[in-house]
């Protein structure tokens, strides 16, 4: 990918809390071929999130590209800001791969994603792990941490928490003073990506982790870019995505649901404004029926 970056916008969801958006429009490809970044992340919109106070920022995930990755610094510097970190919110490709624009700064996640990530380091720099493009080099991390890490950005307090929510090596950010969540992947708009049905079970106990902090705000990797710049979305979004997978569960004993489109499926949450509708989603939809219906038949 070039620098080139013609649909990327900064947003500014909160006081201090910046997101880089990019996709969700229509026809926009970064290459007519298949790949991960436009099938996996620009086709339902990405963004990359950095919490800022005065001349520090902790950088949450590094964006689809080296390129995304410096446009963010470059953002921020021209803010006043030198001192960075960044925390990946978990092992797949379109959190990790510009992280190379931050080499010289310390990079955290945790023990699992650097597992993963360095299991797979051969694979994603050759592009042959999830396809083209590689990322190499892969910049793995510099620091590790098991279920919860306390950091301060500046004077606002920022905590780190493990969880099993569609990976098994995820990292939200809460960030108590303003009760704001950033989510990563564990919560998506309008329905979670499903890569590991077989952890449903955990995926749900976890969820109830996150609804017990008291969330304000959730601010999601894959969202709404009207959403995210809004503020982000409210509680409803961890109950909607629990109904989701439940509803998923539920193909076990009646597989004769699973033709159902996703619109129906969520259609109450829709009405009660808790996701946001956007049409490629019945494709994933479709890719999370076929996945759980094939761990039922083998799992």
């Amino acid at each position: 990918m070039t620098g080139r970056l013609p649909h990327l916008r900064l947003l500014e969801s909160a006081p201090g809390i910046l997101a880089w958006y990019d996709g969700r429009v229509a026809g926009y490809r970064t290459d007519p071929a298949p790949n991960w970044v436009d099938d996996g992340a620009i086709a339902v919109g990405i963004a990359s999130y950095a919490v800022v106070d005065g001349d520090q920022a902790l950088v949450y995930d590094t964006h689809v590209s080296v390129a995304h990755g410096r446009r963010i610094r470059a953002d921020l510097e021209a803010r006043g800001v030198r001192d960075f970190t960044v925390v990946l919110s978990h092992w797949h490709l379109d959190h990790v791969a510009g992280t190379e624009a931050f080499a010289d700064c310390e990079v955290i996640a945790n023990i699992r994603t650097a597992a993963h990530l360095e299991a797979r380091r051969e694979g994603i720099e050759a592009g042959t792990d999830k396809g083209p493009p590689a990322i190499r080099p892969l910049i793995l991390p510099s620091t590790t941490f098991d279920s919860h890490r306390a950091l301060t950005v500046g004077d606002r307090v920022v905590e780190l928490i493990g969880a099993n929510i569609h990976s098994d090596d995820a990292t939200v950010i809460w960030l108590p003073d303003g009760g704001t969540l950033l989510a990563g992947d564990t919560l998506e708009d309008p329905a979670t990506y499903v890569c590991e049905p077989q952890d449903f079970a955990a995926h749900l106990a976890d969820l109830d982790r996150l609804a017990a902090l008291g969330a304000r705000a959730i601010l999601p990797n894959h969202g709404d870019p009207a959403r995210i710049a809004a503020g982000g979305y409210g509680p409803g979004l961890i109950g909607a995505t629990q109904r989701y997978v439940r509803w998923l569960m539920a193909l076990r004993d009646d597989p004769a649901r699973a033709d159902t489109p996703l619109s129906q499926v969520i259609r109450d949450d829709l009405e009660a404004g808790h996701l946001v509708w956007f049409q490629d989603y019945e494709e994933v939809h479709a890719e999370n029926v076929a996945r759980t219906l094939a761990q039922f038949r083998h799992g």
